[in-house]
C-alpha cells in the first residue's frame, strides 16, 4: 500500500509499505477519501511538532474490506467515516485524547487498521469526498451551534468548512445566520447557502456593530469564533447578553485579543470546541441523512496530488472543504 508520511523538513513524501492485517476487534479500512483541516496546516507548517513519520490528517472515509476476530460492529463491505476522537465514544470529555496526524497515524494512506469503535455508518446518500469531511469541520460545527434553534440568530466567519457546517446545521434547526466575509463573490453564494445577511469586514471592520444593527440591538445568540485573537473583540461586540461564543479556531495571525471588561459586560459564555465525541458523530450523521445535507466542497484531488492539494489551502481562497480522493 501507498502513504503519505511526514519527512524530516516538514514535508510529505510518498511511501511503500506492507498493507496491515487486522488484529482482535480490529478491520481493515480501504480510505476512499480524506479530507484537509486548518489543525493539519499548523502541523505540516511547523506550528506544531509532529515527529518524522507520521502520516497525516484526521478525517477519512472508505470501505471495510476485512474484520479481525471479535468484530460485531461491522461486516465487510460497510461504507464508514472515522471519528476524530477515537477514544471519546460519548459524555462529559474528561482528558485530552489520542488524536489522528498528532498522535496517531492519519488518513492520508491506502488502508488503515483501526480498532472498530472508532468507526460510524456514513449517512447513506453521501458519496466518500463528501463524507470525509464530517469527522473534524463538521463535528466541532454540531458542536459549536449545539442548542441554537428557532428564534436564535448564529453568527458564522468566513467560508471554510466548519463555518460553512455551522450554517447548515443552524439553519436546518431553524436559526438565523448572519455570516461575515472579505469577497462579494463568497457572499452571494453564503446567501444561497441559507445567510440572511452578510457582512464584508474588509470594509466594515466594525462588524460586531453591524450585526446588532441587524438583529435590532440585541446581537447573535450564537458565534462560531474560527479567527481567534484577531476577531475576538469584535464577537464581544456582536455577542447577544448572555449569548455563547464558541471558539473553534485560530485562524488569524493579529494578537489585538480580548478586552475582559467588555467581555464580563456582556454575560456570555466563551466554551472552547475541540470537535466531538463518536455520539456526537453518529447523532449528526442521523440529521445529515433525514435533513438530506451535502457538505460544501470546494476541490476534490487526486492521492498523488496531495502536496498539491496542502499547497492549494494554505492559498487561503477557498470555499469549503479541500478532499483527498484515493
Amino acid at each position: 500500500m501507498r502513504s503519505f508520511k511526514m519527512s524530516d523538513t516538514g514535508m510529505i513524501a510518498l511511501v511503500e509499505e506492507q498493507t496491515p492485517k487486522p488484529g482482535v476487534g480490529q478491520v481493515l479500512m480501504r480510505v476512499r477519501a480524506s479530507s484537509l483541516n486548518a489543525r493539519d496546516l499548523f502541523m505540516l507548517d511547523g506550528r506544531y511538532p509532529v515527529p518524522p513519520g507520521r502520516v497525516p490528517l484526521s478525517d477519512g472515509a472508505g470501505v471495510i474490506e476485512e474484520i479481525g476476530p471479535g468484530v460485531t460492529r461491522f461486516k465487510v463491505g460497510d461504507r464508514v467515516v472515522n471519528s476524530f476522537h477515537p477514544t471519546w465514544f460519548g459524555g462529559p470529555q474528561r482528558e485530552h485524547s489520542l488524536l489522528y496526524h498528532t498522535n496517531l497515524d492519519g488518513w492520508l494512506t491506502e488502508y488503515v487498521v483501526i480498532d472498530q469503535q472508532g468507526l460510524v455508518m456514513m449517512p447513506k446518500h453521501l458519496d466518500f469526498t463528501e463524507a470525509a469531511t464530517l469527522p473534524c469541520a463538521a463535528v466541532t460545527a454540531w458542536s459549536a451551534v449545539a442548542g441554537a434553534g428557532a428564534g436564535d440568530t448564529v453568527l458564522i466567519q468566513g467560508t471554510g468548512g466548519v463555518s460553512l457546517f455551522a450554517l447548515q446545521f443552524a439553519r436546518a434547526a431553524g436559526a438565523r445566520v448572519i455570516a461575515t466575509t472579505s469577497k462579494e463573490t463568497k457572499a452571494e453564494r453564503l446567501i444561497e447557502l441559507g445567510a440572511s445577511d452578510v457582512i464584508n469586514y474588509a470594509t466594515t471592520p466594525d462588524w460586531g456593530a453591524q450585526v446588532r444593527a441587524l438583529t435590532n440591538g440585541r446581537g447573535a445568540d450564537v458565534i462560531v469564533e474560527v479567527g481567534g485573537a484577531g476577531t475576538i473583540a469584535q464577537s464581544i461586540a456582536a455577542i447577544a447578553y448572555r449569548g455563547v461564543i464558541s471558539l473553534v479556531g485560530h485562524i488569524t495571525h493579529d494578537t489585538t485579543g480580548m478586552n475582559l471588561l467588555d467581555f464580563t459586560y456582556s454575560g456570555a459564555t466563551l466554551r472552547t470546541i475541540g470537535g466531538g465525541s463518536r455520539s456526537d458523530l453518529e447523532d449528526m450523521n442521523r440529521v445529515i441523512e433525514a435533513q438530506q445535507l451535502r457538505p460544501v466542497i470546494d476541490r476534490v484531488f487526486p492521492f498523488l496530488e496531495a502536496p498539491t492539494a496542502v499547497s492549494y489551502m494554505e492559498q487561503g481562497d477557498y470555499f469549503g472543504k479541500i478532499v483527498i480522493s484515493n
